[in-house]
């Protein structure tokens, strides 16, 4: 989910169920305009085609949030799907994170972060500022390897979001905070998301402690004073960074549920310029 964290001053990195009321559920309904030809996979889920044709082919989408980030795993009104196989699962992980778009937004966090002077031990200058993009690149592709790729295949799991696309705004909210922690197994059923909480967690551990600064004296400005920058490889800033990453994966989750709906909107302005247009201006 190309999210970041920073360990001193952290920057802001589903099977449908068959009941009645998908207001109680939390969960989202098969596309409306179904077709009638359909197929049952190995895993014995039913296929039906995407209403989205990028999505119907290789069970992932080309879509961008805000037409530059990598939107890859969310797929719209797309009801039950075959399940992602392990390669389609790295590749599609690989593909998000080494995407060029990427490159620039993470030099746009690293930028934030030597404002901010994050992770002090780090100083300033060019060389300070090339430890906290390579920083926070890591963080972001580790992490989106862990969540999305690498526990996801252990344990059968599906790092796809599937927007609702319906429903009250609280309602869509709730769902797609709630995604977090329940997820889709492969086999189409609903279950705790270790992907996400437990994958985080051990990311966070190991960007913490691998290569993040230790603690170090430096000189201040002040002649014969020195000061010691304690070291970010503690099991306090272990927490805050997985915390951090989990808030801000919820966030972009929420995001990916209503972009949709403002992508649509701002493309049928752009297709229907006098759409908004009042009648006097309109002749």
């Amino acid at each position: 989910m190309w999210s970041v964290a920073q360990q001193t001053e952290p920057a802001a990195s589903s099977s449908s169920s068959n009941q009645t009321q998908p207001q109680e559920t939390l969960e989202p309904d098969p596309p409306k305009n179904q077709p009638a030809g359909s197929s049952t996979s190995p895993s014995g889920i039913k296929e039906t085609k995407s209403s989205n044709p990028d999505q119907s082919k290789s069970g992932t989408s080309k879509d961008r949030l805000f037409f530059a980030l990598p939107n890859f795993l969310t797929l719209e009104n797309a009801g039950q799907v075959p399940p992602l196989s392990a390669e389609q699962k790295l590749g599609v992980v690989t593909r998000g994170s080494f995407d060029p778009v990427i490159f620039a937004w993470y030099g746009f966090l690293t930028g934030i972060a030597q404002g901010e002077n994050s992770e002090p031990a780090y100083g300033q200058g060019w060389g300070a500022l090339g430890k906290r993009y390579a920083t926070n690149f890591a963080d972001g592709t580790i992490e989106n390897y862990m969540t999305e790729a690498v526990f996801p295949i252990v344990l059968h799991q599906d790092p796809r979001y599937f927007q609702m696309g319906q429903g009250s705004l609280w309602h869509r909210v709730r769902y797609s905070v709630s995604r977090n922690l329940i997820t889709r197994s492969d086999s189409g059923k609903n279950e705790f998301n270790y992907s996400e909480v437990i994958g985080g967690a051990l990311s966070a551990s190991i960007s913490t402690y691998s290569y993040h600064p230790k603690g170090k004296y430096v000189t201040t400005m002040t002649p014969g004073v020195v000061t010691y920058i304690p070291s970010d490889r503690t099991l306090t800033n272990t927490a805050k960074v997985w915390g951090t990453q989990y808030a801000y994966d919820t966030l972009t989750l929420v995001v990916k549920e209503f972009w949709p709906d403002i992508r649509r909107s701002i493309v049928h302005k752009h297709n229907n310029p006098t759409a908004n247009m009042s009648v006097d201006q309109q002749k």
